[in-house]
C-alpha cells in the first residue's frame, strides 16, 4: 500500500512540474498575440459622459439586469436608447477607428436634405466614375447611362455603391465640397471623433470615426422619412443596360444580414435598418436600429472578430437582445448628445447640411434642379416594403415603429399604425427604395472569412445580386 501511494505521489508530482513548466509557454503565447492586437488609447473623449472615457466595458447593471453577453469581439460597441438617449452599455465608445461604410450613413444624412428621391434624371459621365477606390461595392452604374436620383439613392443604402456616392457627390458640387459638406455636418452633430477623408468610407489615411459618432449619426438620419425608407428596403429593381428600345433591371438586395438574412445570420425580428460596412483595413462595422414591445434601440459595433463568419451582426444582435432585456434595469453610462444648434436655441431637426457654396453648379446644377423638382411633390417617398404614413416599418413581415424624433428629445413620436402603401415584392409604385452596389466594376478581392468576395455586375435582366460589400483593393473596402 504504501509503494501505491508512493507512486500516487510521484505521477501527481510529475503532472503539477509538467503543467508549471508549459505554463509560462503559454501565458508567452498569448501575450505574444494579444501583443499584436491594437489597444485604445488610454485617454478617450468624454463626451456624452465621463464613464465613456474609459477603455473596456462600461455597464452599470441594476437588479434584475442581465449581464452583457459572452464573448463580445468588437473593438468598440455601443448600445443606446434611441428615444432617449441614453447609452445602456459601451466598450471603448470613442476609440477612433475606420468605419468603412457606415460612414455612408453620414453622407446620406448630409445630402439627402439636397438631393432628394425624384424622377429627376441624370446622365453619368465617364469623370464621375474615375476616382473610385478599386475593388469597391458597386451597385453597377454605367456610363452615358441614366438615372433618377431614387436610382442612386438605392445604389448607395442596399448595395453600398461607391459609384452611386460619386454622381450624386458630383450632382452635389464635387467631392471636395461634399467632404466639407459631411465634415461640418459631423461638426453641428457633434461626432468629433469623425474625420471625414472620402464621402463613400473608401479607405483612406486619417479616415476615423467611432461607435459613439455612428450611433449619433444614425440617430440623426433616422429622422429623416426618406433615410428611414431607404434604411429599412430589403431588395428593389436597379436600371441595367438599354438594349434597343428597352431598359432592362436587374435586382438589388440589401447587404444588411440582419435584414436579408444570410447562411449563419437569420433576420432580426424588429430590424429597421441601419448601414454596414467593411474595408480589409476597418474590418466588420454596423450601426443598426430596431423596435420590441415599444422600445427603440440603436446599436453599433465595430471591428470584431475576423475569425466567425458574420461576427458583426451576430455580436450587434446579442446586444440589441441585451439591450431590450436591459432596459429599465441598468443606470445609463452616458448619452447621445443633441447636434450643437439645439444647445445654441438653433433647433434645426437634426438636418442634413446645405451643399456647400457652388453645390448647385455641379453636372449642369443638378442640385439646384433637385431642389426645385422637389419643391412641388415633397420628399417623394411612397410605402416600400415599409408603412411611412401609419408609423409602421414591416420588413420582413416584421413589424416596427419608426424612430422619428426632434431635438431635443422629449419622447418618440408616432403616427397611428396605418396601412402600408407598398407595392408588389414590397417595390413602392414611386421608387424609393434604397440599394446597395450590385456589381463591381473591376473584380473585388476576395475579403477574410467574413466576407465573400462581391459578386459579378449584373449583366441580365433581374439578376439577383447577392454580393457583400467590396473591399476595396487589396487594403480596402467600402
Amino acid at each position: 500500500m504504501p509503494a501505491l501511494k508512493k507512486i500516487a505521489l510521484t505521477v501527481i508530482s510529475t503532472a503539477l512540474l509538467s503543467g508549471l513548466a508549459l505554463t509560462p509557454a503559454f501565458a508567452a503565447d498569448k501575450d505574444k498575440k494579444d501583443d499584436k492586437q491594437p489597444k485604445p488609447p488610454s485617454t478617450m473623449s468624454s463626451l456624452g459622459g465621463e464613464q465613456l472615457a474609459k477603455t473596456g466595458a462600461q455597464v452599470n447593471l441594476g437588479p434584475g439586469a442581465p449581464v452583457l453577453p459572452k464573448k463580445l469581439s468588437g473593438r468598440s460597441w455601443v448600445v443606446a436608447d434611441a428615444e432617449s438617449g441614453d447609452i445602456l452599455a459601451a466598450h471603448n465608445a470613442h476609440w477612433r477607428l475606420p468605419p468603412a461604410s457606415t460612414l455612408k450613413m453620414l453622407f446620406a444624412d448630409t445630402v439627402l436634405p439636397a438631393l432628394q428621391p425624384t424622377s429627376l434624371t441624370h446622365r453619368v459621365k465617364e469623370s464621375e466614375l474615375a476616382g473610385v477606390g478599386e475593388g469597391s461595392s458597386l451597385v453597377g452604374i454605367k456610363e452615358d447611362h441614366t438615372y433618377t436620383v431614387h436610382d442612386l439613392w438605392l445604389g448607395v443604402f442596399l448595395r453600398s455603391g461607391n459609384d452611386a456616392v460619386h454622381v450624386l457627390s458630383e450632382m452635389y458640387g464635387g467631392i471636395p465640397a461634399t467632404v466639407t459638406a459631411m465634415q461640418k455636418h459631423a461638426e453641428e452633430l457633434q461626432a468629433l471623433d469623425t474625420t471625414v477623408v472620402s464621402p463613400d468610407g473608401y479607405d483612406a489615411p486619417g479616415q476615423v470615426s467611432s461607435a459613439y459618432d455612428l450611433t449619433l449619426i444614425a440617430r440623426s438620419g433616422m429622422q429623416k422619412k426618406d433615410f428611414r425608407e431607404y434604411a429599412a428596403t430589403a431588395s428593389a429593381d436597379f436600371p441595367g443596360e438599354k438594349k434597343g428600345k428597352k431598359r432592362e433591371s436587374f435586382e438589388i438586395q440589401n447587404t444588411n444580414r440582419l435584414i436579408t438574412g444570410d447562411i449563419g445570420v437569420d433576420p432580426y425580428k424588429g430590424i429597421a435598418g441601419v448601414k454596414n460596412g467593411y474595408t480589409t483595413h476597418a474590418g466588420n462595422t454596423f450601426t443598426g436600429v430596431a423596435e420590441r414591445n415599444g422600445r427603440v434601440l440603436l446599436v453599433t459595433v465595430m471591428n470584431p472578430s475576423a475569425e466567425e463568419s458574420h461576427a458583426v451582426y451576430k455580436e450587434a444582435a446579442h446586444l440589441l437582445d441585451w439591450g431590450f432585456a436591459a432596459s429599465g434595469k441598468v443606470t445609463p453610462v452616458g448619452q447621445l448628445v443633441p447636434p450643437k444648434s439645439v444647445d445654441t436655441g438653433n433647433a434645426n431637426g437634426g438636418k442634413g447640411a446645405q451643399p456647400a457654396a457652388g453645390a448647385d453648379q455641379g453636372s449642369g446644377g443638378q442640385a439646384k434642379a433637385a431642389h426645385a423638382a422637389t419643391a412641388s411633390r415633397g420628399s417623394g417617398g411612397a410605402g416600400i416594403a415599409l408603412a411611412v404614413i401609419g408609423g409602421v416599418l414591416v420588413v420582413l413581415a416584421c413589424a416596427v415603429f419608426l424612430v422619428n424624433r426632434r431635438w431635443p428629445v422629449p419622447g418618440l413620436s408616432r403616427r397611428a399604425p396605418g396601412s402600408a402603401d407598398a407595392t408588389e415584392s414590397g417595390t413602392p409604385a414611386e421608387a424609393t427604395e434604397p440599394a446597395e452596389p450590385a456589381g463591381p466594376r473591376k473584380p473585388a478581392e476576395a475579403a477574410d472569412s467574413t466576407q465573400p468576395a462581391e459578386a459579378a455586375e449584373p449583366t441580365g435582366p433581374k439578376a439577383s445580386v447577392q454580393a457583400t460589400e467590396a473591399t476595396g483593393p487589396a487594403e480596402k473596402k467600402s
